[in-house]
């Protein structure tokens, strides 16, 4: 596109110097900018369009890094990072080597903190606050949160703990949506906030009748109008965040740079801690986006003149939607089964079961811990939870697993979906860690690799012989053609290919049995004979399965997973305490500060690729160095 204003902006410091009829044109500018970009990167769309007047004005108040902005989750910071110095950077945005989709300090100092996961800005923001009181530092913390981080009680945490900081601000962005459709108590008060009509039906009565007073009135309306925050409060009574420690203003129309500029410099100028609630539309801009910001939340390259995203929402073909389909088959005809989801309905393919079974279907807004207590809570009672999130917000659940549902051994089933390596969004988002917390504590633990396992497995997870808490975990997307050729053969693992006279094997499960796969017919062309074995049932182990494998004189087995505590490890174990004697070679993430990038390409860059796994196997039994 062609922009000499926005090409003008390097830092924020430029954005101070422009007209306000350079604000106006400089957020159509922005707005051009990101549908033109994403559109051929991927990323989250809807959020940021809706953010682009706020992130503007935040910028033409404030001035980072002495002032700080911390960004919860981080779906709409990409205004925030177009701003400040990283327009070019945007062709490789989500890719090797290229932008972050979130906020990180390592990237650039106008980026406060990593913003990966949602509700934690807050305590973030208390926390720099407080610093820099310690340290007799100048500027405010501005931390900006949207209306769906509020279904999360760790901001209800951190608002208990603001302690009248003097240099704190929150920015409530409310757009009435999360990911899917906002739920719940908070979301109908922040609704009746929005609606009330007492404050506006006053204000245009007094607009009116001063615009018919001579002389004095046009002073006394711009009087009124500077005021018109304590008018609202009047009106209004009190609000939640009153009553918690803040000065509460608005709502404001949060697409209004001027309004939000002009109320911002107002709340500069006050010491804190500031609570304002400013309104945006998702998707602002692009009528696609605004009449479904559900599907523009997260998408993959698309047609801006046809508009056919590949988005957040799960695709016709995926484990996601395969998972849904069975589950709301097997709720059909078992009426204890309920589904539990935080904030990810359409995402997890549970759209099916809500639509076929809504009284058994709970949406809880972005509470994961909520949702796994919730599910123990139904268990003790007799019911039958599945509780569908996420791998990486699973993590954030793990106390609640441990002690809620492990403890009493709940009958609790978990979908993980998201499992592995996750593409694009990085370090934040891998699903690299549930193999390895749920081993710890002894949850059995299913990974099907092609969409005929997940049928097969999923109804036996849910069936009445099966007791206590137990997961089922699946890869983001579809399955692999090579994967998928296999089938399933209902076994807890299959030995998948036989070499003759092998005296070596690798060991795999979900999509990484296709790398070792390719590595074992890599080494079979060079009379390196390797087999191949792919579990099903990752943990625990059967005595079978330990003695199967102990005749190889070498294992090598491989893992989208943290090699500290994963599965490798167990087997390890496990193996040399049937008394093995044996090399044995664990495959797994050494660095968890994975890059943003395709899968291909992470695993490169961990080694989990058939090119550097068959290398592994050709050093230890040959001996060579690498080349």
């Amino acid at each position: 596109m062609n922009s000499p204003l926005l090409e003008k902006i390097s830092q924020p410091s430029d954005l101070k110097k422009l007209s306000g009829q350079q604000v106006v044109q400089l957020c159509a500018d922005i707005r051009e900018f990101l549908l033109e970009n994403v559109s051929k990167t991927g990323g989250h769309l809807a959020s940021n369009l809706g953010a682009v007047e706020l992130t503007v004005a935040l910028h033409r108040v404030f001035t980072t890094p002495q002032d700080e902005i911390v960004f919860d989750v981080g779906h709409q910071c990409y205004t925030h990072k177009l701003l400040t110095g990283r327009r070019e950077g945007f062709a490789k945005l989500r890719q090797l080597d290229g932008l972050s989709g979130f906020p990180n300090p390592n990237e650039s100092e106008h980026d406060a903190f990593i913003s990966g996961h949602g509700n934690t800005a807050l305590s973030v923001a208390i926390g720099i606050a407080w610093a820099k009181k310690l340290r007799g530092e100048p500027g405010q913390v501005i931390a900006v949160i949207g209306d769906g981080a509020f279904t999360g009680g760790m901001v209800y945490e951190g608002m208990n703990n603001i302690g009248g900081l003097d240099n704190l601000l929150v920015v409530l962005n409310d757009n009435k949506m999360s990911i899917s459709k906002n739920v719940g108590a908070l979301s109908r008060y922040l609704k009746r906030l929005r609606t009330t009509n007492r404050y506006f039906d006053a204000k245009e009565n007094v607009r009116g009748f001063l615009d018919r007073v001579p002389v004095i009135g046009p002073p006394l309306k711009m009087t009124i109008h500077n005021g018109k925050t304590l008018m609202r409060r009047a009106l209004y009574h009190s609000t939640m965040f009153e009553d918690m420690g803040f000065h509460y203003y608005g709502p404001f129309d949060g697409n209004n740079e001027q309004e939000v500029e002009q109320i911002l410099r107002s709340i500069h100028k006050q010491p804190g801690p500031h609570f304002l609630h400013i309104v945006t539309k998702k998707g602002k801009g692009y009528a696609p986006a605004e009449s479904n910001p559900g599907n523009f939340h997260g998408v993959s390259k698309f047609d801006l003149v046809d508009s056919i995203p590949d988005p957040e929402v799960a695709p016709k073909e995926s484990f996601s939607n395969v998972f849904g389909n069975v589950l709301n088959k097997e709720g059909t005809t078992n009426e204890k089964i309920c589904a539990i989801t935080a904030a990810m309905k359409y995402g997890t393919g549970l759209q099916f079961f809500a639509h076929t079974h809504p009284k058994r279907f709970f949406d809880v807004g972005m509470a994961e811990q909520h949702a796994v207590t919730f599910a123990a809570g139904l268990a003790s009672q007799g019911i039958l939870p599945v509780v569908c999130i996420y791998s990486t917000f699973l993590q954030r659940s793990y106390d609640q697993i441990i002690h809620d549902v492990n403890l009493l051994n709940e009958n609790v089933v978990l979908a993980i979906d998201r499992a592995g390596f996750v593409p694009a969004d990085g370090e934040t988002h891998q699903g690299i860690y549930d193999p390895a917390f749920l081993s710890q504590i002894g949850i059995p633990t299913y990974s099907p690799s092609n969409y005929a396992e997940l049928r097969h497995w999923l109804p036996v997870l849910l069936s009445d012989e099966q007791k206590g808490p137990r997961a089922i975990r699946y890869p983001r997307g579809g399955e692999s053609e090579v994967l998928a050729a296999y089938g399933c053969s209902g076994r807890e693992y299959d030995h998948l290919y036989t070499a003759p006279d092998a005296k070596a094997a690798f060991i795999s499960y979900a999509d990484e049995v296709e790398d070792v796969l390719c590595a074992a017919k890599l080494l079979g062309e060079e009379k390196l004979p390797c087999d191949v074995y792919k579990l099903v049932k990752i943990y625990p182990f059967t005595d079978e399965f330990i003695k199967e494998i102990s005749r190889y004189d070498v294992i090598l087995f491989a893992e989208e997973c943290v090699a500290c505590g994963g599965i490798g490890e167990h087997l390890e174990a496990a193996l040399y305490r049937s008394g093995w004697k044996g090399t044995y070679i664990h495959r797994a993430v050494e660095n968890l500060r994975l890059p943003h990038a395709t899968v291909p390409q992470i695993k490169e860059a961990t080694g989990l690729d058939a090119a550097h796994l068959a290398q592994t196997i050709r050093e230890t039994v040959k001996g060579e160095t690498v080349s």
